[in-house]
């Protein structure tokens, strides 16, 4: 998923522009240009900004079925692949500012697919 191209879509179809989003988010306008053009990754905590500002929740952006997403059940977690709970193992041991780094990179290599 392209957060910035999501969030280009939910803007437009309410009609709002950057400057709108701006006002709303307390966000510098270039700054959600930079964000809805792919070139630079919000945090969680502006991602919410700007889910406020769009009058969504935030799973909003992210999910774009019907009703709300059902929660993952532990027993679906403990059968995952063996070599995918390894990596999370070993991520859980990152400290924050590399745990960052990683999700930064996953998004961009999403992003590209």
């Amino acid at each position: 998923m392209n957060i910035g191209q999501r969030l280009y879509e939910l803007r437009t179809s309410k009609g709002f522009s950057q400057g709108d989003m701006e006002k709303r988010t307390g966000l510098f306008r270039c700054y959600i240009s930079r964000v809805e053009n792919g070139h630079t990754v919000p945090s969680i905590e502006t991602l919410g900004k700007m889910a406020g500002a769009l009058e969504i929740e935030l799973y909003q952006l992210f999910f774009t079925g019907e009703g709300k997403p059902q929660p993952v059940s532990t027993e679906t977690l403990a059968a995952s692949d063996p070599e995918e709970r390894k990596l999370i193992a070993r991520f859980k041991t990152l400290d924050e500012k590399d745990q960052r780094l990683v999700i930064s990179m996953i998004k961009k290599l999403a992003a590209r697919a």
